[in-house]
């Protein structure tokens, strides 16, 4: 799916910028995350940059042929429901494989969201790897990766150079775009 992702998005005249930070655990923030079809852009990125990526996704999504499709996307499956926090669930992900680039998207939805959900900055922390920018833009059909930073303890630093980065980018439906904000 990343493969034909990839071609069809090529194909439609969008183009992917920026490389892979040194390393092999990273958290990569996506965002604007205004539409469905950013899953489709975010696995055409993976393709184009030779990553294999993983995404949280609620456990009971994980049941069937969609259960599989989405384990073999990269899926890891987060049970609200139980004692292990989603936290938890990521950091234990990334101690126990030697390789691990997670996606999430930080407004925890498609639709505009006046904050950002601080589960990525959390789960870099604990993890102690570094926090990517990645971005898709609808309007220059442009999506990729931006810098890359270790979490400092600085939230206001941090979003304020994200707010910087991402000042420009619409994502795919531009009106469904929040601010940048913890």
């Amino acid at each position: 799916m990343k493969w034909f992702s990839h071609k069809v998005l090529l194909l439609l005249g969008w183009r992917f910028t920026g490389s892979v930070p040194d390393g092999k655990k990273m958290v990569v923030v996506g965002f604007p995350h205004t539409s469905n079809w950013d899953f489709f852009v975010y696995l055409a990125v993976m393709d184009h940059l030779h990553l294999k990526s993983r995404f949280l996704a609620k456990r009971g999504l994980f049941v069937g042929p969609v259960g599989w499709l989405l384990q073999r996307w990269g899926g890891i499956p987060v049970d609200r429901t139980g004692g292990t926090t989603l936290i938890e669930t990521a950091v234990g992900a990334f101690r126990s494989e030697e390789e691990m680039v997670l996606v999430i998207a930080p407004e925890g939805t498609r639709d505009r969201a006046e904050r950002w959900k601080s589960g990525f900055w959390r789960i870099a922390e604990a993890a102690e790897v570094p926090v990517v920018m990645a971005f898709v833009d609808g309007k220059t059909k442009t999506a990729g990766f931006g810098p890359a930073a270790m979490i400092d303890g600085d939230a206001d630093k941090w979003i304020a150079d994200a707010a910087v980065f991402y000042a420009d980018l619409s994502g795919l439906k531009p009106h469904n775009r929040g601010p940048v904000a913890l």
